[in-house]
């Protein structure tokens, strides 16, 4: 597992957390691109699976913490583990530990979308009870996807879980709009309809956390959309969308599902667009 890496951005501090791995289809996350191709750029493993991490990203502004996305979900229990390749707990609460954060001091929790592997760690089991395991968080989702997760149909149901939007004291947001100084979202269609990014920006240097719009390095070319998106040709509109944005505006991209180093930047070559990693000092 990625350990914690940290830097500054301005006046931020940073923390790319990984809440652990876990294994999804290959040919589901490249959609219509061949496995001949993808194959040069992941190994699958038996079962056509490739490895992917969950990158929660720790924030420290004015003296407060935020976390953007919580963890993935483990409470359905060992045969849902033993699906995605899960470990039993939640390696970013040790990773929170280590830094000497209790959840009780995050004060802001901002989620791209509400499927089970980034809205997860939202609520725990504790003494046989579901319970917020962020209890003084405040958390900000679209409202488009707040109607998604509680107005299902079959073909997300499997991703919206009941169990991580019990009790928690959603607030809600329509469109661009800035959370905190020099933090906003900004819609990003396409994986739900409801999907955001969220962009940071601090003494001119600016990074945005992509989402599912572009869950790794890897699946930065316009066509590596993931078969799960509900909403490919939308996701495609997005990604020109905000790739343009991100590139004119010297963005680093954070990447949600990336094993790797979850830091990059976009390139526009002859071939399209691509990524490489970057590494802050």
């Amino acid at each position: 597992m990625r350990p914690i890496i940290y830097f500054k951005l301005g006046k931020l501090e940073l923390y790319f957390l990984c809440d652990g791995d876990f294994w999804l289809d290959g040919g589901s996350v490249f959609g219509v691109v061949p496995k001949p191709v993808w194959a040069k750029l992941t190994v699958p493993d038996e079962q056509n699976r490739i490895r992917l991490s969950q990158n929660p990203l720790l924030v420290r502004s004015g003296g407060k913490w935020l976390l953007i996305e919580t963890g993935i979900d483990r409470k359905p229990g060992e045969r849902f583990r033993k699906l995605y390749g899960l470990s039993e707990q939640n390696p970013v609460l040790g990773q929170l530990s280590l830094l000497g954060i209790r959840p009780w001091e995050i004060s802001l929790i901002i989620h791209t979308h509400l499927h089970f592997d980034h809205a997860g760690l939202n609520t725990r089991w504790a003494d046989g009870k579901l319970v917020r395991t962020f209890p003084q968080a405040r958390h900000v989702v679209q409202q488009q996807e707040l109607w998604e997760a509680t107005h299902l149909h079959e073909r997300s149901r499997a991703s919206y879980l009941e169990q991580n939007l019990e009790g928690i004291p959603f607030e809600t947001v329509e469109g661009e709009a800035e959370i905190l100084p020099g933090i906003r979202v900004l819609p990003v269609p396409g994986h739900t309809l409801g999907m955001q990014a969220v962009e940071l920006e601090s003494q001119g240097h600016k990074l945005a956390y992509a989402a599912d719009l572009v869950p790794t390095l890897m699946q930065t070319p316009l066509p590596y959309i993931m078969a799960f998106d509900l909403y490919p040709m939308t996701t495609l509109e997005s990604r020109k969308k905000m790739y343009s944005r991100w590139l004119e505006g010297g963005y680093w991209l954070g990447f949600t599902h990336e094993s790797g180093h979850p830091l990059g930047k976009l390139i526009l070559g002859e071939k399209g667009y691509r990524a490489e990693p970057v590494y802050p000092d």
